[in-house]
C-alpha cells in the first residue's frame, strides 16, 4: 500500500545553478549526493518528515535522466511514493495491469526503488521507494 509522497524528482542540466535557484526559492540548503547506480548526481532538499524535492543532473550521457533531458528538456521527471514492501507492491501493481519498468526493487539513494512505466500511469513516471530501516 502506498503510504505517502516521498519526493518529487526534477531533471536539470546544471545542478549547481539549479540548486542555487531552489535554495533561494525554498529557503533551505540542499545536500548533494552521487547516485552512480542511477547515473545522476542529486541535490536533495529535505523538508523534514521524509518529504523531499530532488534535483537530478545526469552523470553519464547514457542514463535515463540524460535521455529525458534530450527528449523533453528540464522539468518534472518523476514522483516517488513510499511503500513498506516494494516487491509485494510491484507484484500487486503487475497483477492489476500496471506495466513495470523494474520487476523487483533495486538499490537507490534512499533505499530500494522501482519504477512503473509512464504508459500505465497517464504519462507520469512513478517511483516506488522502500526507505532503508533506520538504525
Amino acid at each position: 500500500m502506498i503510504k505517502r509522497v516521498h519526493h518529487v524528482g526534477i531533471a536539470v542540466k546544471d545542478l549547481k545553478e539549479s540548486a542555487a535557484l531552489f535554495e533561494k526559492l525554498l529557503g533551505i540548503k540542499a545536500h548533494m549526493e552521487d547516485a552512480p547506480c542511477q547515473k545522476v548526481t542529486e541535490a536533495i532538499f529535505d523538508f523534514g518528515e521524509g518529504i523531499e524535492i530532488d534535483l537530478l543532473e545526469p552523470s553519464a550521457p547514457d542514463g535515463t535522466v540524460a535521455r529525458f533531458l534530450e527528449k523533453r528538456g528540464e522539468g518534472l521527471h518523476h514522483i516517488a511514493f513510499e511503500v513498506d514492501d516494494i516487491d509485494r507492491e510491484l507484484a500487486v501493481m503487475e497483477a492489476n495491469g500496471v506495466q513495470l519498468i523494474d520487476r523487483e526493487g533495486r538499490e537507490g539513494v534512499a533505499g530500494k526503488i522501482a519504477f512503473l512505466h509512464p504508459r500505465s500511469v497517464n504519462g507520469v513516471l512513478v517511483e516506488l521507494l522502500q526507505p532503508r530501516k533506520k538504525k
